[in-house]
């Protein structure tokens, strides 16, 4: 296969051009910057040579591996315990040269010489699925999960233990489920215990709720592809309640996985050429690399508007129109993807922002994908989250007929229930026609998961004052959130004690997107290894101190900054010793390249 590919590469050269094409097409409006767009440009000789050269690391070790097997064995052995060093060269040069390689060459092989001829070789599959990137889950996260193998069969290291700070996953930092929605999960799949005296009333009442809604009153049963009629009555309950009562319809709420599926559901339904040019979708940057991974998995163009850093990231209609008039020359762009409160950045959009955006999407014809799943998050005082849609009533006509798809998750908030997958989105305002084409594609997967439809119940549905439950379920809500207040703060305030970091207040959201500024000479030794500036950082970070964050770069960034993102999940113990780390770190750091 690999001769194929090198010998004939016509076919990769196709799919080359296509990337370095659709990169050179979105280049004005992707970097508007000159001296990112020098840095950003993708040739198709530039894609087939990276690629030629991860083929013949193919054949070469599956040529040592078939020749000599014992010592192959014994080679791969040595290499996962005593080269660590060597090993993570090569994931840096292959993740961070440009385009990565998002596997390893021996584990996707056969290590037979006589391979047979595979229906699916890297000439013939999808070209977007070779494009897309998704940061959070990158090569920085592979090594992190060697380290802790290395550490458990005693490999010596400058720390006892990996932190993983790279990702917003509550309960594998320490998080503690809520009671409430624990007891309303075990009633629902295991329905006998609705007989003990253990639960409480008020649970088994929900609990009997949605078993009655439920197909032979079993939570093993298909639902309605948009969810549990009974879940979607109280999704529009709460909504009405937190948005003052603004009117809101149940079946236009669609229970979902998580967030993630009802965006990218929205995403590929707009996914249509209009006027000859392909769909653009406006996202912020820095971003949450689902867009952006979604957007590539579909072929479509990302259109890049800049979050203000220095005014605590907020956004400019200035900036908002520029994206889109810069855009406009080589696509089409259809909807605009706001998150609030910010992911990577921690901040909260002010009301007077959030009518600009409304504004400026209404002026040009945009949907707005409101992404508000951090809605529970907000821990400046001085802060307050509100609603696109409530914001966009208040506002009257034409704003009140504004497209606006908005979206919550139960992976987030207090509940911080990642692995159950369960969420929500509510559409506004679209034509029925089109709606009821969602709703036919969204009946081909079913349903989502039960599990997180009960999840979505407890989040929407909680104890009320007065019944048995409330007490126990308002202690541990307000308990998490005085936590995770309590970190904000503490990472605020230690980052920015540190020599060139820049670090707005973390006012909401789960994460903390400090400025770095990185010295010339750590600058050389990055580019010496083929790689972004801080993601030399972060790996460095990583094998020195076993602390875990994504690069700035895996979100965007303006050229010539470099940024990290942090979560603030690790319970206040970990968290503290985690700051100590960093701040010894930087400090070597500093000391070693300035």
């Amino acid at each position: 296969m690999s001769r194929l590919l090198i010998n004939k590469p016509s076919a990769m050269q196709r799919a080359a051009a296509t990337m370095s094409g659709r990169a050179a097409a979105a280049l004005p409006l992707r970097q508007p910057y000159p001296q990112q767009q020098q840095q950003s440009k993708l040739t198709p000789s530039v894609v087939i040579r990276r690629w030629k050269s991860f083929i013949h690391s193919v054949q070469k070790s599956t040529t040592a591996a078939s020749a000599e097997p014992a010592a192959a064995a014994a080679a791969a052995a040595s290499m996962t315990t005593t080269t660590a060093t060597s090993h993570r060269s090569r994931i840096q040069s292959e993740a961070f040269g440009g385009r990565h390689s998002p596997f390893d060459a021996r584990r996707s092989f056969s290590t037979s010489t006589k391979m047979p001829a595979k229906c699916l070789q890297l000439e013939n599959i999808n070209p977007n699925f070779i494009t897309m990137e998704y940061a959070v889950r990158g090569p920085l996260v592979i090594r992190a999960g060697e380290i802790e193998k290395e550490l458990e069969k005693g490999a010596k290291k400058p720390f006892d233990q990996v932190i993983r700070a790279n990702i917003g996953d509550c309960h594998a930092m320490g998080q503690q489920p809520v009671t409430f929605l624990r007891q309303l999960l075990a009633l629902t799949f295991e329905p006998r215990l609705l007989d003990s005296p253990d639960y409480p009333e008020d649970v088994k009442k929900r609990a009997r709720a949605i078993l009655a809604n439920c197909q032979g009153h079993s939570v093993g049963s298909y639902t309605d592809s948009a969810g549990l009629e009974v879940v979607r009555r109280q999704v529009v309950d709460y909504i009405e309640k937190r948005d003052g009562g603004v009117p809101s319809d149940w079946q236009n709420v669609y229970l979902t996985g998580g967030a993630s599926p009802g965006i990218k559901s929205i995403l590929s339904l707009i996914h249509a050429e209009v006027g000859g040019k392909p769909p653009g979708v406006m996202v912020p940057i820095p971003q949450y690399p689902l867009y952006s991974a979604t957007i590539a998995e579909y072929g479509m163009d990302k259109v890049d508007y800049y979050l203000e850093e220095d005014s605590g990231w907020s956004l400019s209609r200035k900036e908002l129109q520029r994206s889109f008039d810069e855009a406009k020359k080589t696509c089409n762009p259809r909807a605009l993807v706001v998150i609030n409160p910010g992911n990577p950045t921690g901040q909260v959009l002010t009301r007077d922002n959030i009518v600009e955006v409304i504004k400026f999407a209404n002026d040009n014809g945009l949907i707005l994908l409101a992404d508000e799943v951090y809605q529970d998050n907000v821990y400046d005082t001085n802060s307050k989250f509100y609603s696109f849609k409530k914001v966009a009533y208040e506002m009257g006509e034409p704003y009140r007929s504004q497209e606006l798809v908005s979206f919550l998750s139960t992976s987030k908030g207090f509940l911080g229930e990642c692995g159950i997958r369960g969420g929500y989105m509510e559409v506004v305002n679209l034509c029925p026609q089109v709606k009821a084409m969602l709703t036919k594609s969204i009946t081909a997967a079913l349903c989502s998961t039960t599990a997180g439809q009960v999840a979505v119940s407890a989040l929407v549905n909680p104890p009320k004052p007065g019944e048995p439950s409330y007490d126990l379920f308002q202690k541990e809500k307000n308990a998490t959130l005085a936590a995770l207040k309590e970190r904000a703060e503490l990472v605020h305030k230690t980052l920015s004690s540190f020599e060139g970091y820049k670090v707005n207040p973390v006012q909401g959201a789960m994460y903390v997107f400090p400025q770095i500024e990185i010295p010339p000479k750590a600058i050389e030794a990055a580019k010496a290894k083929g790689m972004a500036p801080d993601v030399f950082y972060a790996f460095e970070l990583l094998e020195t101190s076993g602390i875990c964050i994504v690069p700035g770069s895996g979100f965007g960034q303006k050229p010539g900054t470099y940024h990290f993102r942090s979560t603030i999940l690790p319970q206040t113990d970990k968290l503290k010793l985690m700051m100590e780390k960093f701040r010894v770190f930087h400090a070597d750091f500093m000391k070693k390249y300035k």
